[in-house]
């Protein structure tokens, strides 16, 4: 019996789930990060394209309202799941099957047929979401962020490995989901070879950066906003504060340069703009009393995580990003940074590759060992001209990764997942 053509029609309404972090919420500390800038800029963009995005998310406080609209065609639902406050991430898997059914009675108060698609984030999410994909007969689009296999063949020391409980759930979302977004072509191979996903399924689609909020601005400006000096050398790292990002890599290196050096005491400025996450949250002092051990506490300044506008004034009054990690799936903060002209210093792991132009926009490093950072950044401090066309070819290389470029075709990914989806329903029917 022959079937019906599907008609290739893209979502009017998707579902997003963030069960750890909600979007909301200031990047830079607890558990907020890129993923959320990631969803909150893609949701934008695709309210722009027509598409309506509510994102569910744990409530963390009782005085938050039910919803909040982020801006038109986009809506934040905080879901009630377990305890307000005190809660760590480890503590999530237990509190799934409450979120979940907080999702589910959210839809049922609708028409059938609400929600076309539901996109995970974070393989907590992935869990609510194949749930609620199997209920409602919808495609499930699911993004990683990171991976808890590739996380535990990179730890720094004295990291904690993630637990296997993480590696048997994002196993998991991977048998269920209809859609794989990786950032890369390197999480792409890490999603097929690391976890057995259908090569069919996996969707590259590279993260964005606001072209139109990081872009070049005066230097002098912007440092003298900042209170630095117009004549220092200012290296900058920007996000949580955590082994797995590094930034004691950062203070080591500007020690090693200190230490060759002494006379860069006088003009060598290291500024750390983030809060504690993950184990970090565990010592939160210990990047402080690691400067001061070093001697090098009267060279660092220690910012709290900044709103947007703010940190595209760090990003313009330094002279290098650097951007340590032991793993990245993308590495917004080196692109934003790139955005503004500012030439990004970060280790040669993950997505990051791909973030940085290797000669052209920056330079990538090998490894962590604070001599190897301390020998390039010193090179580029050298070398002012070489910075200049750095910082040139970064705002090009930056053009590449607009958010409506994401959009776009993760509106592609969307459309042939409900294509998928319905054709299998026709052709069963």
């Amino acid at each position: 019996m022959a079937t019906r053509p599907v008609r290739r029609f893209p979502p009017r309404r998707v579902a997003t789930l963030s069960v750890h972090t909600s979007p909301l919420d200031q990047p830079g500390t607890g558990d907020a990060g890129g993923m959320n800038v990631y969803i909150v800029e893609t949701a934008r963009r695709l309210a722009d394209l027509g598409v309506e995005v509510e994102i569910f998310t744990r409530a963390t406080s009782g005085d938050l309202p039910p919803s909040v609209e982020l801006t038109p065609g986009v809506t934040v639902r905080h879901v009630v799941a377990g305890p307000f406050e005190g809660l760590r991430k480890e503590d999530l898997p237990g509190l799934l099957c409450s979120f979940t059914s907080g999702v589910l009675r959210a839809e049922a108060g609708r028409e059938p047929g609400y929600f076309d698609l539901v996109h995970s984030h974070y393989w907590l999410s992935g869990q609510a979401a194949a749930v609620a994909t199997g209920r409602w007969g919808v495609p499930l689009v699911h993004t990683m962020h990171t991976m808890a296999k590739v996380k535990n063949s990179l730890l720094a020391d004295g990291d904690q490995p993630e637990p296997m409980a993480r590696v048997l759930g994002e196993s998991q979302v991977v048998e269920s989901a209809d859609r794989l977004i990786a950032n890369t072509a390197e999480e792409a191979r890490q999603l097929i070879d690391l976890y057995g996903a259908d090569p069919t399924s996996v969707a590259t689609v590279a993260p964005g950066v606001d072209l139109d909020r990081f872009a070049p601005i005066d230097r002098a400006g912007a440092r003298h906003e900042l209170g630095l000096p117009t004549d220092a050398f200012v290296l900058l790292f920007v996000g949580r504060i955590q082994p797995l990002k590094a930034p004691d890599v950062l203070l080591r290196s500007a020690a090693e340069m200190v230490a060759a050096d002494p006379a860069l005491r006088r003009s060598l400025v290291v500024a750390i703009v983030g809060g504690p996450s993950g184990s970090g949250l565990e010592h939160p002092e210990r990047l402080e009393k690691l400067a001061t051990d070093l001697g090098i506490a009267d060279l660092v300044r220690f910012a709290p995580p900044a709103p947007q506008a703010q940190l595209r004034r760090w990003y313009g009054a330094a002279d290098v990003t650097v951007v340590p990690s032991y793993n990245e799936s993308f590495g917004l903060v080196a692109v934003e940074s790139q955005a503004c002209g500012t030439p990004v210093v970060a280790a040669a792991v993950g997505g990051l590759t791909t973030a940085v132009d290797d000669g052209r926009s920056g330079l990538l490093v090998a490894g962590h060992d604070p001599r190897d950072y301390a020998r390039v950044l010193d090179d580029l401090r050298k070398q002012p001209r070489r910075r200049h066309a750095l910082g040139a070819g970064a705002v090009a290389h930056a053009r590449q990764f607009g958010w409506q470029q994401t959009a776009d075709a993760m509106l592609h990914v969307y459309t042939d997942a409900l294509l998928e989806v319905r054709g299998a329903a026709v052709a069963s029917a």
